[in-house]
């Protein structure tokens, strides 16, 4: 859950900018379009071993 703190002399323009980039962030923006529509069992797995090859690539200086 993300939350923050209204500083002082900050305004709320400043405050929302830092909420929206915390959301950012943490990815809840995009959890939120994932789950917008029904996602079938076997397109979540093909998704979920993507991202995996993705990171491990990612971890070992791009796959080579």
């Amino acid at each position: 859950m993300v939350g923050i703190k209204l500083r002082e002399n900050e305004s709320i323009e400043e405050a929302l900018k830092r909420f929206k980039r915390e959301c950012e962030r943490d990815g809840i923006m995009q959890e939120i379009k994932r789950r917008e529509y029904y996602e079938s069992p076997s397109i979540r797995r093909k998704r979920k071993a993507q991202e995996a090859r993705r990171k491990v690539k990612r971890r070992f200086g791009r796959g080579r």
